[in-house]
């Protein structure tokens, strides 16, 4: 009590906004040591996919879609989107974007699984409440210069129009690119850019992104086996639940990280969770 006499309410303001400055820098430093995996410093791609249930998922895929957009506009990471495929009635079929800032693999590397959301269907007539699920896959950039062949005979190349916004700016030539690793079944899609010369070589481009992380990945399971763990990452697991009906609430399964404004996560509030799943991890 003597104290608080001593000092004035403005040394008690000025000492408070020092703590949480202390508080912030401190966060800050446990975060950047938890980022000390080699790739977490690298650029990534993050693809989207509905999952059963038609229009309600492909509806969810288009709001995944917003959440990242907004997120990487707050913590100011370039982006490009690379591919979005618009759903029969609404929503997303695919969406992929390339993200581009300091650790943003490293930020963004758990976000990979499956998201769930429970909500009244704005496209159920009976207002009846609907449950969607969506996939989220994180790929880091890795350096060009890794070596991994491609055969020609193990691709399937397609071309096709590019959707676009209408009007002036729709692309009445077949630039869109598709390539289909047969060996692996991965599937890769470019329509962002200008030439279909252009999208292959973007197309390729993730596609040997994708292959590398494969062997990195399989080499993984070998050192565990070596090791006797039975450690693997199950990209098809559900992480995470936004529910908006009959109550709202974020609940991340790993972290259990638990939110009740949903509205403002699905804005682009992430790091909140983010950095949660990291510390947990």
């Amino acid at each position: 009590m003597e104290l608080i006499n001593i000092l004035d309410m403005k040394d008690i303001k000025n000492i408070q906004e020092d703590i949480n400055v202390l508080e912030t820098q401190i966060n800050d430093l446990e975060i950047s040591c938890l980022l000390s995996n080699e790739n977490d410093k690298l650029n990534c791609y993050l693809e989207i996919h509905p999952g059963a249930g038609g229009t309600e998922s492909c509806d969810w895929a288009s709001m995944l879609s917003r959440m990242y957009i907004r997120f990487c506009e707050k913590e100011g990471y370039k982006y490009d989107i690379i591919e979005s495929q618009k759903g029969e009635e609404a929503g997303l079929k695919s969406f992929t974007m390339y993200i581009k800032g300091i650790y943003a693999y490293g930020y963004l590397k758990n976000e990979s699984g499956v998201h769930r959301l429970v909500r009244i269907s704005p496209f159920d007539s009976n207002a009846r409440r609907h449950t969607s699920f969506a996939s989220v896959l994180i790929t880091p950039e890795y350096n060009q210069d890794i070596n991994i062949e491609i055969k020609e005979s193990d691709l399937k190349i397609d071309v096709y129009h590019s959707s676009g916004a209408g009007g002036q700016s729709v692309n009445t030539s077949n630039s869109a690119v598709r390539i289909t690793h047969l060996p692996t079944k991965i599937v890769v899609t470019c329509q962002n850019e200008r030439s279909q010369m252009q999208n292959k070589e973007q197309a390729m481009k993730i596609l040997k992104n994708k292959l590398y992380e494969i062997e990195l990945q399989s080499l993984e399971n070998k050192m565990n086996d070596l090791k006797g763990s039975i450690e693997s990452i199950n990209f098809g697991s559900q992480i995470r639940s936004y529910v908006l009906e009959p109550y709202k609430m974020i609940k991340d399964n790993r972290s259990n990280f638990e939110t009740s404004n949903v509205l403002k996560v699905l804005d682009g509030e992430l790091r909140p969770i983010i950095e949660s799943v990291l510390k947990k991890r």
